[in-house]
C-alpha cells in the first residue's frame, strides 16, 4: 500500500493553500501604490502555470500602461455597466449602487485575452471548444491566489463590448478579450465577497450543488 501522507506537503503549508483559496476575493477597492516588478513578474509567473488543456497554452496577456488607454477602457466599461443595469429591469437602481471596477485606482491594469489561431489546437477542444476559455480561467484563478498569497488584491471585470476592446487593443483577428484585471494593493480585503455583503446575492450550500450519479429530476429531494 501507498503512504497517503508520502506526497503532502507540510501541514502549514497547507493550510496556507487553503487560506488563500477561502480570503480570496473579488475586489473594486484599490490603493494607487505601484506593484513592485519583480512581484507582478511573479504574479504573471503563477498564472502561466496554469493547467491548461492540451497543454494549448492559450492566455495572452496586455499590461495597460497609458492613462489614456486606461481612461479608454474604462470608458467601455461604464458604457456596459449602464446597459447591463437596464438590462436587470427591477434590480437597476440596486446595481447602479454597487461598485463594479478599481480601474482607475488600481496600481496595475491587466486585459487578459485568448490567443488567435485556436482552431489549430483541438487536443481536448474537439468536441468541447470551449476549453481554451476554461484555461484562461485556471490561469487567471492562480493569478488570482497567488495575488492573495502576496496581500494584493485582483478584481475581475467582465463589463465591456468585446469587439470594441479588442478593436481598442488592435488584438488580431481571432483573438478574444476576456478580462480586464485590476490589480494592486488594497486598503483592506473584504470579509465577505462584496456582492454578498452587499446582499446582491448568498454563497449556495455546497451539499445542493453535489450529486451522485445522475442529476436529480425537478422537485426530487437531495441525497
Amino acid at each position: 500500500m501507498s503512504d497517503p501522507v508520502a506526497h503532502r506537503y507540510p501541514q502549514e503549508q497547507v493550510d496556507a493553500v487553503y487560506r488563500a483559496i477561502r480570503e480570496r476575493r473579488d475586489m473594486r477597492h484599490f490603493l494607487p501604490d505601484p506593484v513592485a516588478p519583480e512581484l507582478l513578474e511573479r504574479l504573471l509567473q503563477a498564472a502561466h502555470h496554469g493547467p491548461s488543456v492540451g497543454f494549448m497554452q492559450p492566455w495572452r496577456f496586455l499590461r495597460i500602461r497609458s492613462p489614456g488607454l486606461r481612461a479608454q477602457i474604462h470608458a467601455l466599461v461604464e458604457q456596459e455597466r449602464i446597459a447591463t443595469a437596464r438590462a436587470l429591469e427591477q434590480r437597476e437602481d440596486e446595481f447602479m449602487r454597487l461598485k463594479v471596477e478599481g480601474i482607475r485606482e488600481c496600481g496595475e491594469l491587466l486585459v487578459a485575452a485568448l490567443m488567435d489561431q485556436r482552431e489549430r489546437h483541438i487536443f481536448g477542444r474537439r468536441t468541447l471548444p470551449q476549453m481554451d476559455l476554461a484555461s484562461l480561467s485556471c490561469a487567471l484563478q492562480n493569478l488570482w491566489l497567488a495575488a492573495r498569497a502576496e496581500g494584493l488584491g485582483m478584481g475581475w471585470v467582465s463589463l465591456f463590448d468585446p469587439a470594441a476592446l479588442a478593436q481598442l487593443l488592435h488584438l488580431p483577428q481571432g483573438a478574444e478579450p476576456v478580462a480586464v484585471l485590476c490589480l494592486g494593493h488594497v486598503p483592506a480585503f473584504y470579509d465577505k465577497p462584496m456582492l454578498e455583503q452587499q446582499q446582491w446575492a448568498q454563497r449556495q450550500r455546497l451539499q445542493d450543488l453535489v450529486f451522485e450519479d445522475r442529476w436529480p429530476a425537478q422537485g426530487e429531494p437531495q441525497a
